[in-house]
């Protein structure tokens, strides 16, 4: 899918950060800004029309495309997309765009979901999400509830913390695959990696791909 740039030029500029995920200055600066081109036939894929996804975000420096372009796809299949962070209000990405936060993440009840989204970005970092007992509980009920649950860029680092992803196929962001190994995960260096109902993505670049994997295990 094509995003306007933010930047008024129209280059693609493609940097690493070390605490972040790989950089692209695309257009994410609204939930609501969607292409206009006809790119609803890439994304029609499942029928998701009786679930509900809850994605979870850093509340400052969450990777932008990692949450509008999952949160994109999953509704024009027909999904609801609820946003939960630290608390409600709007929370600004690394690239500029902004989310209104729907309800705090202590205030999600697991059972109102069928799949829980953990989204990247230097915010995991910079907010230690991979310590905040509220993520951890979160992703230990979706676990124990046997929901999807989904981690892209640095967002594996949560589940991981809380034990989910010990014995299990991850990839992660390079600078977080440390930290998830150390917790017993099986890196395996993939753009997206499924085992079983725990889909992990690399990056922003393959936030499509991890939202049809996504959508594949909820189908199953």
């Amino acid at each position: 899918m094509r995003y306007r740039t933010v930047v008024a030029c129209l280059m693609l500029c493609i940097s690493v950060s070390a605490s972040g995920c790989v950089t692209e200055d695309n257009d994410t600066n609204d939930t609501n800004d969607t292409d206009d081109t006809d790119d609803n036939e890439a994304h029609k894929m499942a029928d998701l029309s009786n679930k509900t996804i809850l994605m979870v975000i850093a509340p400052s420096d969450f990777r932008d495309e990692e949450l509008f372009v999952p949160k994109d796809f999953f509704e024009k299949n027909g999904a609801e997309v609820v946003i939960a962070s630290d608390k409600k209000g709007t929370a600004k990405g690394m690239l500029g765009g902004t989310a209104s936060v729907d309800l705090s993440v202590s205030d999600a009840d697991i059972r109102d979901y069928d799949a829980v989204i953990f989204v990247g970005g230097s915010g995991v970092e910079l907010h230690k999400l991979y310590e905040n007992a509220t993520y951890l509980k979160l992703a230990t009920d979706a676990s124990s509830s046997e929901k999807i649950i989904g981690a892209i860029c640095l967002g594996p680092m949560v589940p991981a913390a809380a034990g989910i992803l010990s014995g299990k196929n991850a990839t992660v962001f390079e600078s977080g695959i440390s930290h998830i190994t150390g917790k017993g995960a099986k890196y395996t260096g993939a753009g997206v990696t499924r085992d079983g109902r725990i889909v992990t993505g690399e990056g922003p670049h393959v936030a499509e791909e991890f939202a049809r994997m996504v959508a594949e295990a909820l189908g199953d």
